[in-house]
Formats: structure tokens, C-alpha cells, sequence
């Protein structure tokens, strides 16, 4: 036995009874499982170790187990009762009553399709039935003459007579003969019974018996490669999902290392829907975002195309992944027509359903405390997307409409019937009124209006107001003037880009987005372009949802759907181009939802806007724009000259002239300003108590005095003009809307 050097680190030699005893193995290594082994059963008394000498030590021979393991606590029967998952009783479509309609109505018209499809082709089932008859006839005659002569005891008396077995050919023969006598009289009186039945038939059965004979020698005669009925329908094949088929393809994926780092099924894998579902439990260490990362590889370990795989999360392990498997990309498939058609109202305090899920289940949005962002490339479904949660909208009569179009396209433009405020491209009206500054000014409506809730909601007592927000009481009573306000900006690009109004645009509705939803004023988005030259960066950011359909790359996706998307396997650029209205759900739901929008073409949008506006008038709710309650061109203009004064003169002149100054402003804007003088300036910018003063300037040696403004006077009206609400016309004076030919 080798000693240790004095004053050596080395752990001193356990005695191997000790090791043993103790679970620790070769190498100094503890077997927890024998540790935990040997503590359930009693152990024998030891006798008293002897004290160690002074000079003991590592040399004593005595071994210490430092930090030895300890079972963590039993779980109590009840808490393993509470973590039990319980499997539903019913099957989730059939618990909806919208799916239980789709079911039915699916049924009913796979029934119709069915019926209708053969009943057309019942001259081509005859012509196949009396092409096959004479070689179905002479194979039934063939098979009876063979069953009357015992054809099929052929082989067994060829075998005696090969094996010189005489008793056993004699038996056969006279068992031949037997059968054969009484085959034969029973195909005789069958055919007689045939004949006379035929005879003694009336004419019309006579030829009921033919069609019936032939129908059944052409059935006789069909060969089994090519049936005689046309199927109506195509039922789709798919490979069944094993445990080693899901364990091949997390293995090609990098995510398991079998057997050291296995994947385990802690449930059988069983159909789901329209496609088979497994949970999968990840090797330790393994995290859900790795396997949304792998989705492409797992979907080749599969053998199927990536569309047809969808991993959730478990709530309750990070390890834990629900994969589902579907027999066809369910994506292609159209979730049909929005329900809003068949809805009378809608509430908009609870979620509207706006499309389906991979699996079909019904998916529902609330707009409630939030904004929205909707992005993809042209002609994906964005437009119709968006335009379903405003038409659900427009169902609430007591939801407040402000609806945009910085393309000027038909599809909302259906909105003005119901609209408070709306606007329609960015061509000049032709009053000369520049639809941007229409926007400008309503938003900034809108923010007055965001500030006074804020204070309102403030001073109201908790009884009305619980939680300090605002309720669905509050926002219907008419006499608060506070009712859920939905604001549409489709391509919101158009108005940040644009060359006077932009930035204003810009810093108002950055505000909108971010601070007026937890008043009730929800923003939703939409763009073509989300790169930040058209849509910045500080207004993405400050919508709290998100939804992406098709894009050309992931980081155009990431730039929609927010950064980090991407590492969680989110990447709308996966879509296909036949994947129209389908995208991307992000920020309403802990994990993003692929979602198939219901579909809402032009006349279904008109159908139910006009039943929105009846609903609106019946209430009493309908208001601004929706009944001509537009404020004059002019009133617009003059929200805007300040605006375009702060642009035509620079922040180094203080004081300048005012024929200089209407001189830049024709310039600016021909069409609106091109016959102004100082007369007509200074009459405008009486409303806004800016009055023109004498400004001397040395011209030539000489002091020329003439009438001009000062810029800070500009400013400070800029500062200070803000909407004045009053019971009577919350946005009279508010600078809010456009000519009729823009809204």
C-alpha cells in the first residue's frame, strides 16, 4: 500500500469497507443513489471513533464527506394532485360553438359537393358498367363453373398421385364426386329459378332484372387498379408521427445526443386536429428558444415542409416543447369569411375574433390599453388585416373613429360614413388645404384630448375610476365624452415623410402611441416600408403588439415584430407568397401566434359599415365628419400658417417684414398663399393674437420703417395653441379636419 508524503495535499486512502459503506466509489467520487440507499435503512451502531492525536490529521486515517447530497423534500399527495394536468373531456372544437358551426357547415356542404359530384357523372358510371359487364359476366360464369366442379381440390389430388398415396387420391376423388353432384345441382336450379323469374316478370321489372344484371357483371368486372366511382374528394396522405421519428429529427437538429442527452415524451403522441401532437422534454440545459431557433432542421428531421411545424412553450418547464405536426401546410388553407358578417354589434371592451390559428382555433385581439403595429410587403393582406379590428370597431357604436390613408387607396375610404375624423391620401384639396396639416392638426387633438382624461380620470373618485383608468361605464356615458377612441394610420409612412409636416407628425404620434392607449385612445399602424428612414425607430418602439406578414429577409421581420424576435424563432420572411393575410402575432400573448386573418373584401367592408352606421344613428353616437360636422378649409389653413411661418423664417431672424415674409410663403406653398399680401397676413394672424408691428431696417444709409412680425411670437402661439374642449362641441375650434374632398 503506498503512503502519502507528509504535508501533501492528497486525500488520505479510504478503507474500502468505508467506501463502500458510504457509496463513495474510485476516484473520491460519491453514488448518491447508494448514499440515499444506505439512509433508508437502518444502520448498525458503529463503535465510538477513538480521539484523533494532536499531531493527527490527513495521517489519521479518518475520512470526512464534505458536502454530501440531501434529498430535497417529499411533495406532499396534494401538491402532485395540484400539478396534475388534466386532459379535456371534450375535445376543444367541440367546446366552441363557432367551431362546431364550421364543423357542421363543413359536413353539410362536403355532403352536397358529394352528391352533386356523382348524380353529374351518372351517364360515365353507366357507360363503365356496360364496357365491363362481358368480362364480368364471363368471370362469374368461369368462377361458378370452377366452384361446381371443385376446381379448388385440383392441387391436393395432383399431390397424392405425386406421392403414390392411393387411399388418400381414392378419398379425394370420392369427396370430388360428392361435391361436385351437389354443386351442380344447385347452379342448375338457380339458373332455372333465374329464368322463370324473368319470364313471369312484368315488362318494366324484365328490364329492371337487365339493368341489374349488368350493373352487377360491370361491378364484377372492375379491376381493382381502377375504381368504378370518381372519388369527390382527395383525402390528403400523411406519414404517422413516432417517438423515433421526433427523437431523428431533434437529434439532426443539435438539440439531443442520444444516449447520453436524450429526448423524453412525458405523454403519447396522438392525433390533434388536422395533424399529430408530442411533447417533447429537452436534455437539461436545452431551452424552448433553442428548439424555435432549430425549427427549420427539425421540421428535415421530419422529412416535411416547414410550414407544417409549430412549436409552443410549456408553462410549465423551459425545456418542455409541444410540437405539432400538420398533415398539410394549414397556412394555405383560407380561414374563410370574418363572423362580422353574421355579428349585429360588437363590444369592443372584449376581444373580436380576427382569425384562426395553424390549428384552426379562433383567434381574438383586443385592441384595449394598447397600440398596434401591422407590417409586410405590398399585396400580402396588410390593408385587410387592419381593416378587420376597424370594422369590428365600427360595430361598437360607442367606439370613436379617427381613420387615415396616406395612399389614398378605396379600401377605407368606406370609413367616412362612420369616421369622426378621416383623411384620404396627401393630394391638395381644392381649396388649397394640405391633407398632412389636416392630420397634423387633428392628432394634436387627440393629445389635448389624451392630456384631459389624464387629469379628468385624476380628480374622479375611486368608485368611478378603480384602478384609475378609465371603464366601460365611464366611456359610454355620453355626457364624459370619453369613449374608447380607435385611431386608423394606414401607411403611416406617407405622413412621416412628408416634407413640411413630418416631424410634427411624427413627434405627436410618437406621443399618441406610447401615453394615449391607458386612456382609452388606442393607435393601430400599418407600413410597407418599416425600415427607419420611413417609419423611425422611436415610433416602432412604442407600439406594445405587433404583426408581421410576409417580408423579404428576418431582419426587416425583426425590425416589425421587435428585436429578438428572430431568436425566438420568429421570422415572418419564412411566409410564402400564397400565404396572403397570414402573419406574425407578437405582444398580446406571452409567445407569438401565427394567425390567419378572416377575410373582409369591399362589398363585405360596405355591408358592414352601413350596418354600423345605423347602429351609430340609433345610439346617438354618430358625430364629426360622419355627418358633416367638418370645420371651414380656412380654419384648417390657419392651424397650419403657424407651422408654415416657423418654416420660412429661420431661427437666426428674430424680426422680419411682412411682404418678405408673404413672398417665402407663396413660395412654400403657391397654390395657398400665392395671392396673399401683408393685408391678408396680418388678418390671419389675428385669431392667434399676433399683431404686426413697426420693424425699422437701414437701408442705403437710410432707416426704412415697415409692418413685419416677430418669430417669437410665432413660437409662442405654436406653445401655446391647443384644442379648448367644451360640453357642447368637444372639438369645436379644434382645428381638426379638412375640405370634404380629403376626409
Amino acid at each position: 500500500m503506498s503512503s502519502t508524503p507528509e504535508g501533501s495535499d492528497a486525500a488520505p486512502e479510504v478503507p474500502a469497507a468505508a467506501a463502500e459503506r458510504d457509496g463513495q466509489v474510485e476516484g473520491g467520487v460519491v453514488d448518491l443513489d447508494r448514499v440515499r440507499e444506505l439512509r433508508a435503512t437502518p444502520a448498525e451502531p458503529e463503535p465510538e471513533p477513538e480521539p484523533a492525536s494532536a499531531g493527527g490529521g490527513a495521517g489519521s486515517g479518518a475520512a470526512v464527506l464534505v458536502d454530501v447530497a440531501v434529498d430535497a423534500p417529499s411533495r406532499g399527495l396534494a401538491d402532485r394532485v395540484r400539478s396534475v394536468e388534466r386532459q379535456p373531456i371534450v375535445a376543444g372544437w367541440a367546446r366552441s360553438r363557432d367551431e362546431v358551426r364550421l364543423v357542421a357547415r363543413w359536413a353539410v356542404g362536403n355532403l352536397v359537393h358529394t352528391a352533386g359530384f356523382h348524380a353529374v357523372r351518372v351517364p360515365l358510371y353507366a357507360g363503365r358498367l356496360a364496357l365491363r359487364a362481358p368480362q364480368g359476366a364471363a368471370h362469374g360464369v368461369t368462377r361458378a363453373l370452377r366452384w361446381a366442379s371443385d376446381a379448388e381440390g385440383a392441387p391436393a389430388r395432383r399431390a397424392a398421385v405425386a406421392a403414390s398415396d392411393t387411399q388418400q387420391y381414392l378419398r379425394l376423388s370420392a369427396q370430388r364426386d360428392s361435391r361436385v353432384q351437389g354443386r351442380s345441382l344447385l347452379v342448375i336450379a338457380a339458373a332455372l329459378a333465374g329464368l322463370w323469374l324473368f319470364f313471369a316478370a312484368a315488362p318494366a321489372a324484365r328490364w329492371a332484372l337487365i339493368l341489374a344484371a349488368l350493373a352487377l357483371a360491370g361491378a364484377v368486372g372492375s379491376p381493382a387498379d381502377e375504381p368504378l366511382f370518381t372519388p369527390a374528394v382527395v383525402i390528403a396522405r400523411y406519414g404517422r408521427l413516432t417517438g423515433n421519428v421526433v427523437l431523428r429529427a431533434f437529434e439532426a437538429a443539435g438539440l439531443c445526443r442520444p444516449p447520453n442527452d436524450p429526448i423524453t415524451f412525458p405523454s403519447q403522441i396522438a392525433r390533434d386536429g388536422e395533424g399529430f401532437r408530442a411533447v417533447v422534454d429537452l436534455p437539461y440545459g436545452r431551452t424552448f428558444r433553442e428548439a424555435m431557433g432549430k425549427r427549420d432542421s427539425i421540421a428535415s428531421g421530419l422529412d416535411v415542409a416547414e410550414q407544417q411545424v409549430f412549436l409552443t412553450r410549456a408553462k410549465e418547464s423551459t425545456r418542455r416543447v409541444v410540437l405539432w405536426v400538420a398533415d398539410v401546410d394549414p397556412l394555405s388553407v383560407s380561414p374563410g369569411r370574418t363572423p362580422l358578417l353574421r355579428t349585429k354589434q360588437v363590444d369592443f371592451w372584449q376581444p373580436v375574433p380576427w382569425g384562426l390559428n395553424e390549428r384552426g382555433g379562433v383567434v381574438s385581439v383586443s385592441m384595449l390599453w394598447i397600440s398596434l403595429l401591422v407590417g409586410a410587403v405590398p399585396r400580402q393582406g396588410k390593408t385587410f388585416s387592419a381593416r378587420t379590428i376597424a370594422l369590428a370597431a365600427a360595430l361598437d357604436p360607442h367606439v370613436r373613429l379617427y381613420v387615415y390613408d396616406g395612399s389614398g387607396k378605396p379600401d377605407w375610404r368606406g370609413f367616412a360614413a362612420v369616421a369622426h375624423r378621416c383623411g384620404f391620401g396627401l393630394r391638395l384639396g381644392r381649396d388649397g388645404v394640405d391633407p398632412a396639416a389636416v392630420l397634423l392638426a387633428d392628432l394634436r387633438e387627440l393629445k389635448a384630448e389624451a392630456e384631459a382624461r389624464y387629469e379628468r380620470l385624476g380628480e374622479l373618485p375611486t368608485s368611478l375610476v378603480p384602478e384609475g383608468k378609465l371603464t366601460k361605464d365611464l366611456s359610454r356615458n355620453l355626457s364624459m365624452n370619453m369613449p374608447l377612441t380607435l385611431v386608423i394610420l394606414e401607411e403611416i409612412q406617407e405622413y412621416l415623410t412628408h416634407p413640411e409636416h413630418g416631424k410634427a407628425i411624427l413627434e405627436v404620434a410618437t406621443y399618441l402611441v406610447k401615453v394615449a392607449p391607458a386612456v382609452g385612445i388606442s393607435v393601430l399602424s400599418s407600413t410597407q416600408k418599416p425600415d427607419s428612414t420611413q417609419v423611425p425607430t422611436i415610433f416602432r418602439d412604442q407600439h406594445q403588439a405587433r404583426f408581421c406578414l410576409r417580408v423579404t429577409s428576418w431582419q426587416v421581420s425583426d425590425v416589425i415584430l421587435g428585436s429578438g424576435a428572430y431568436s425566438e424563432g420568429l421570422d415572418a420572411s419564412r411566409l410564402l407568397p400564397s400565404h396572403k393575410g397570414v402573419g406574425i402575432l407578437r405582444g398580446m400573448t406571452d409567445v407569438g401566434e401565427t394567425v390567419r386573418t378572416y377575410l373582409a373584401d369591399q362589398d363585405d367592408a360596405d355591408t358592414i359599415l352601413a350596418r354600423a352606421r345605423l347602429l351609430r344613428e340609433q345610439a346617438g353616437t354618430l358625430t364629426g365628419a360622419a355627418i358633416g360636422d367638418t370645420p371651414a378649409a380656412a380654419t384648417v389653413m390657419a392651424a397650419s400658417l403657424l407651422d408654415d411661418l416657423a418654416a420660412v423664417i429661420p431661427t437666426g431672424e428674430q424680426r422680419v417684414w411682412s411682404e418678405v415674409v408673404v413672398t417665402r410663403l407663396a413660395e412654400l406653398r403657391p397654390a395657398v398663399y400665392g395671392a396673399w399680401g401683408p393685408d391678408q397676413l396680418a388678418v390671419a394672424l389675428k385669431p392667434h393674437g399676433i399683431a404686426t408691428a413697426q420693424i425699422g431696417r437701414r437701408i442705403d444709409g437710410q432707416v426704412v420703417n415697415r409692418r413685419g412680425i416677430d418669430r417669437a411670437d410665432i413660437v409662442a402661439a405654436i406653445t401655446a395653441v391647443a384644442p379648448n374642449p367644451t360640453p357642447a362641441d368637444p372639438h369645436a375650434g379644434a382645428n381638426a379636419s379638412g375640405p370634404a374632398a380629403n376626409r
